[in-house]
């Protein structure tokens, strides 16, 4: 099968070392193309956290006085050793998570790329101290950070922390998620080729609560990163709260793509939908909400359900499918409860619908699945579906649109389409979020990402991420 780490899976990696967990307990990997397991983990508990968090904490004492140029040394010979590994990360991403095998090479594994490369980047032109008058602003690393990251971006997100960590000087336990693991088994390979010193990096697998939780809560972890969902967010910060660390959460969305009246219909509704689709839906800052104008609602009805006839969903395995399946039953079960919920609250099914795609009778396909005539106090409009279902709702003129965007919890994205760069700014600037993105830029390492109200705080990739994992202090006097 070619995705099986070096012998690793039923192992953490913990100063430096592959060590046995303190209570052996295993935990299934599932295949979603065939709703089989295919391998199986080692589950952690507080004693595994508690080894690794003092593994950290003791490593923190001589890692964070390296140099700039001792981290950037360490970071290039990172990089070198994730592009060996690259096809295993690959392949273990498109098997653990649905992944189309494409998209994983493409998009998936070179995402960590692209963030070890702009982490690189950064670092070497970053400014740790300033003067101001005869005071001396130094940015020291924070400490022993806990990392907690999920399934449907693993590398991305793993990348996007343990890089800007290790830049700013920092020591790191990783939690990755249970249900796509074997990605950050292989990573933690990668650290240990790149000789990491011992401590830098742990790992330790296992559920929220049994590992993430008493990371969020350890005495010892002096910062948390979290990404995943609100409600697991939530969790983390109360849990955190106790020992009064920092968190920066990454969190949910339900993202607006409005479509001005000047923009190029037909080029802005098909790149829509196929946004909304990408990773199967499963991505926080999808463009799940599309807005358009009204009076061109059906329009854009006929052009959505022509670009779902041109997707292929299928075995991710296969080089030519674009879509797999979703990442799980837990997730399958939701996103057809929340299909079932747009029939039933009125809104006009255009594409797609309940169960499997035609001719797949098992793996947790979804269809692709277009809603039209929707209103934003409908369930599928305001609760973040993370699957392959868009919605799309009617605007009267530019403050209507404006207000149906803003008005949701969440502020992590969002998207705006006019031949106009000028209006489209003017737009952006008044939408409640974190990322703005026009006409479907190509993806960006260096911006800042991040959300706003209940998609959380804190800022990640390249410099903005260093700045994360830094404490301010203010020197008086220095001259």
């Amino acid at each position: 099968m070619g995705v099986v780490s070096n012998g690793h899976n039923l192992k953490f990696f913990i100063d430096g070392a592959w060590v046995d967990p303190v209570v052996p307990r295993t935990l299934d990997v599932i295949d979603p193309a065939t709703e089989e397991p295919f391998a199986a983990i080692a589950v952690g508990a507080a004693a595994d956290v508690d080894k690794a968090v003092a593994a950290a904490k003791a490593a923190f004492a001589t890692f964070s006085t390296t140099s700039r140029e001792e981290r950037l040394a360490l970071l290039r010979r990172i990089l070198a050793a994730y592009n060996e590994r690259a096809e295993d990360l690959a392949q273990a991403v498109s098997r653990e998570m649905g992944a189309p095998i494409t998209l994983a090479r493409k998009s998936q594994v070179a995402s960590g790329q692209g963030h070890l490369e702009a982490t690189i980047e950064a670092l070497e032109n970053f400014t740790f101290e300033e003067q101001r008058g005869t005071t001396r602003i130094l940015r020291e690393p924070i400490g022993v950070a806990g990392l907690i990251t999920p399934w449907n971006w693993p590398l991305n997100q793993i990348v996007c922390k343990v890089a800007p960590a290790i830049a700013a000087g920092c020591t790191v336990v990783l939690k990755p998620s249970e249900v796509a693991p074997l990605n950050a088994i292989i990573f933690a390979e990668v650290i240990e080729a790149a000789g990491v010193p011992a401590g830098v990096f742990n790992l330790v697998n296992g559920t929220g609560e049994d590992v993430g939780q008493v990371i969020s809560g350890h005495p010892d972890v002096d910062f948390v990163s979290f990404t995943g969902s609100t409600r697991a967010g939530v969790i983390v910060a109360r849990t955190a709260a106790d020992t009064v660390k920092r968190v920066a959460q990454e969190l949910g969305g339900k993202s607006a793509n409005i479509v001005l009246p000047d923009a190029d219909f037909e080029v802005a509704i098909k790149k829509g939908v196929l946004g909304c689709y990408g990773n199967s839906g499963q991505s926080c800052n999808a463009p799940t909400r599309l807005l358009v104008p009204a009076d061109r609602h059906e329009e854009a009805l006929e052009i959505a359900r022509k670009v779902v006839e041109s997707v292929t969903v299928g075995d991710p395995r296969d080089e030519n499918t674009t879509h797999g399946p979703v990442v799980s039953a837990v997730q399958f079960d939701k996103i057809q409860k929340l299909i079932e919920a747009g029939i039933s609250e009125g809104a006009t099914l255009v594409a797609g619908g309940p169960g499997r795609p035609e001719g797949l009778s098992r793996g947790y396909y979804v269809r692709p699945t277009v809603f039209g005539n929707v209103t934003n106090d409908m369930a599928i409009a305001r609760e973040e579906i993370f699957g392959p279902v868009l919605t799309i709702l009617p605007y009267k003129d530019e403050d209507e649109a404006i207000r149906i965007t803003n008005d949701t919890v969440y502020g992590l994205a969002g998207y705006v389409q006019s031949q106009d760069i000028e209006h489209a700014r003017k737009v952006a600037r008044r939408i409640r979020a974190g990322a703005i993105y026009l006409n479907y830029p190509e993806w960006d390492t260096h911006a800042p990402f991040g959300g706003y109200k209940q998609s959380g705080n804190g800022r990640e990739y390249a410099d903005w991420g260093i700045h994360d994992f830094l404490e301010i202090k203010g020197v008086p006097g220095w001259g």
